[in-house]
């Protein structure tokens, strides 16, 4: 990787194993950007104890599941970074210096934290610590200052805010003009980039209940590991609301979202569209025939190229790949801290960070 290149950030709380929803809405542009960017992708595990504190076996499992994930989807170590949340120290140092830039009533507004208070049914219960996330995921991006941060639709508000606390610390300590445009701020001598999200093709891919969207928690996701029985079956259980073949249907239905997303053929895809507004003798069943086949071939190179990780000492490989990525990480966001302290007027020393 060279310095040269623009840089990018994004990654995962590890809450499971991935689908389909994390597959065209993040995880694709990945993949599909490792070559043009300098990439890092992060695993948030500091983020997952917000909610599961007293569960951290369960969250190490699925640390290394995402991993797992990740490297069969086709994240290349070699061209990217693979970085461990809770191996950063500068991440929760900054996290502590932008919680001073942004007032506490304006974190609670955001809402992906309010949907996901709601989601979990956490109430008024929740840890001290699940506020605060939103303020560490601010400093997840920026410690690597990038310039775009791939994510699905329901991440694009953290990072509206991560962008407001960039050019807050831009201007207080940095001493660049409000005025300034996003673009500019760099140039004008702030430490951080304004980074822009880059959602994915896919903005919200349905769960296979059609109304949701996917989501594990939900019960209405494809994971990547589903075998092609498993898709038929969860794809036959997409809703439409169609009661005939003869009759017209309505193709921004949740089915033909997934046509679209899935079907590879251009022609084909307008072909079944034509036939289904018109009610030309095709049935539901029939297309989501169509589509479960167009996933699982989809899904049968990642499902093979993970099964060398699911071997006797596939774990290990896994955890080998996360301390490398600490290492090529870890000189770039203490660089960054470095610099943050500096125009914070607290460079009094400098410290190095070795791991074995």
């Amino acid at each position: 990787m060279t310095a040269q290149k623009p840089r990018i950030l994004t990654g995962d709380t590890p809450t499971g194993r991935l689908h389909l929803g994390h597959w065209v809405g993040s995880v694709e542009n990945r993949v599909a950007l490792q070559d043009e960017y300098d990439c890092y992708f992060l695993i948030a595990n500091m983020h997952a104890f917000t909610t599961r504190a007293d569960k951290p076996g369960e969250i190490r499992e699925s640390t290394i599941e995402i991993v797992k994930d990740w490297l069969a989807c086709g994240i290349d170590p070699e061209r990217a970074s693979v970085v461990l949340q809770s191996e950063i120290p500068a991440i929760v140092e900054l996290s502590w210096y932008f919680a001073m830039l942004i007032p506490f009533n304006r974190v609670m507004r955001n809402p992906t934290l309010k949907t996901e208070i709601e989601a979990k049914g956490l109430g008024d219960h929740y840890s001290f610590g699940f506020p605060l996330y939103a303020v560490g995921q601010c400093a997840d991006i920026l410690v690597f200052r990038p310039e775009l941060v791939p994510v699905g639709e329901d991440q694009v508000a953290h990072i509206e805010m991560t962008r407001e606390v960039a050019r807050r610390f831009n201007q207080v300590y940095c001493d660049v003009d409000p005025q300034t445009e996003d673009a500019d701020y760099v140039n004008a001598g702030g430490l951080f980039p304004i980074p822009a999200a880059k959602v994915g093709r896919i903005a919200r891919l349905p769960g296979t209940d059609g109304v949701n969207k996917m989501s594990k928690s939900l019960n209405n996701a494809i994971s990547l590991t589903d075998s092609p029985k498993q898709v038929k079956k969860k794809v036959g259980q997409i809703y439409t609301g169609r009661q005939s073949m003869d009759e017209p249907g309505d193709i921004t239905n949740s089915l033909f979202q997934y046509v679209r997303a899935f079907i590879k053929d251009e022609g084909r895809i307008k072909e079944l569209e034509d036939a289904y507004s018109k009610g030309d003798n095709i049935g539901d069943g029939h297309v989501k025939v169509e589509v479960a086949s167009a996933i699982s071939e989809l899904l049968a190179p990642i499902q093979e190229r993970r099964a060398r990780y699911e071997a006797p000492g596939g774990d290990e490989l896994i955890v080998e790949v996360i301390r490398e990525g600490i290492k090529k990480a870890t000189p770039m966001a203490e660089e960054t801290l470095e610099l943050a302290k500096s125009a914070m007027k607290l460079d009094f020393a400098r410290r190095s960070i070795s791991f074995t």
